[in-house]
């Protein structure tokens, strides 16, 4: 007699535990006929307080233990790379542990997108964090949602240029786009109140560059000299000239200058309050200190080196923390999309795991999304202070495990 495959009965499990989760917080869960294999098996459309939204998901549903890898899950993308990337409903991949009885997300759009077409993992990766339960389903459904959004109005637009240029814009961010004779993209991007502007070119690959009104035009005036009489360049400010931007491109990225800080003005011409960083050691609550800028391989070598003390000084520390930030229910969606992105790469987690002096003496001895890894598992926060202030007190670092007292470090 024909025998049902244990693999359909955890599979369907899985379709089960998903929709049962899904309807009880009151969003409307369709299931996509089985005998069409394209990669999804819902379309999940959210509610808000008994409101049917416009907000839509696809989700591609596995169970079983088959899809565990060392570092959490994997979904292997095989031929959906163009339909989960390209399409115009988001997806998402959900796994079903039937060990663990727990359904763990990622989303699937957002990791293709993330590494582009050139470079598509075969793989979308799952954190052990993305755990889909009642006390998460807020966090997520808010996630979903908020990705959703970003192909809606302005939000469609600084999501083509984020994809684009590879950066996460803000919704109340000045971002403003501009296109050359030779079809190169400028991109000029600032921060409500904020003097300094990022400017990214695809001509420069995308690499960010600093800039103010004043240091654009710095090569047409007067600088401080030095004894030899030569003029003393501001490390931190590109000029137009360092940029190689042409009179029309400089008067572009000048009238931006003039409309965001019109549009930074109040209507009676008061410039916006700044507004306090929230728990930053710089910001009193009665009088903001000074808040600077620093380069960012200054301060990629001075976290690594404080990581590489510490590990140093205690061994056990990637994997005391990786085991504290499995504990945390309340980690923010965008980290957790971004830890089964990089857990998926074994060489990457060999790197962090293996991660002392010995084997890496510079930021350049490590692999980008390695060193990324690694200050996700052991960092919670680094806050930035003024210029003025020592390296070791401008850069702040909250760990994920404490540093040890100096009673313990004498105990142990």
């Amino acid at each position: 007699m024909p025998k049902i495959h244990k693999g359909r009965r955890v599979g369907q499990a899985a379709v089960n535990a998903l929709r049962a989760l899904l309807e009880e917080h009151d969003h409307i869960v369709q299931e996509i006929s089985g005998q069409n294999d394209f990669g999804e098996d819902f379309y999940v459309t959210f509610t808000d307080d008994g409101d049917v939204t416009s907000d839509t998901i696809k989700v591609q549903v596995k169970g079983g233990s088959s899809w565990r890898r060392g570092n959490g899950y994997a979904v292997p993308v095989d031929r959906h790379r163009d339909t989960w990337s390209e399409g115009n409903i988001p997806v998402y991949c959900v796994v079903y542990d039937p060990n663990s009885e727990n359904l763990y997300w990622a989303n699937a759009t957002q990791q293709l997108r993330r590494f582009g077409s050139f470079n598509a993992p075969r793989f979308i990766g799952i954190s052990p964090n993305a755990v889909l339960d009642d006390t998460t389903m807020y966090s997520f459904v808010a996630q979903a949602r908020r990705y959703v959004g970003r192909y809606r109005g302005r939000q469609a637009v600084l999501t083509h240029l984020g994809e684009m240029s590879g950066t996460e814009f803000d919704p109340a961010d000045h971002v403003l786009h501009f296109v050359n004779g030779d079809d190169d993209d400028l991109i000029f991007w600032k921060r409500p109140g904020d003097a300094v502007a990022t400017l990214l070119l695809s001509a420069q690959e995308w690499e960010p560059a600093w800039a103010t009104l004043e240091s654009l035009m710095r090569s047409e005036l007067s600088m401080p000299e030095d004894w030899n009489g030569r003029r003393i360049p501001d490390p931190d400010l590109w000029t137009a000239e360092d940029l190689g931007l042409n009179r029309s491109e400089i008067m572009w990225v000048a009238a931006c200058f003039a409309s965001t800080q019109q549009a930074d003005e109040g209507p009676e011409d008061e410039l916006v309050e700044p507004v306090e960083c929230e728990g930053c050691p710089n910001c009193t609550g009665e009088e903001s200190k000074e808040h600077g800028r620093i380069e960012a391989d200054v301060i990629h070598a001075y976290v690594l080196d404080c990581i590489l003390d510490r590990i140093d000084a205690e061994p056990d520390l990637v994997q005391r923390s990786i085991g504290a930030m499995r504990e945390e229910t309340d980690l923010e969606p965008n980290i957790v999309a971004e830890l089964g992105s990089l857990e998926t790469d074994p060489s990457v987690v060999r790197q962090v795991h293996k991660l002392s002096r010995a084997t890496v003496k510079t930021v350049d001895d490590i692999e980008p999304k390695a060193y990324r890894l690694a200050i996700l598992y052991l960092i919670h926060r680094v806050y930035v202070g003024g210029p003025s202030l020592p390296l070791d007190e401008q850069v702040r670092i909250v760990w994920r495990i404490p540093e040890p007292t100096a009673r313990t470090a004498q105990a142990r």
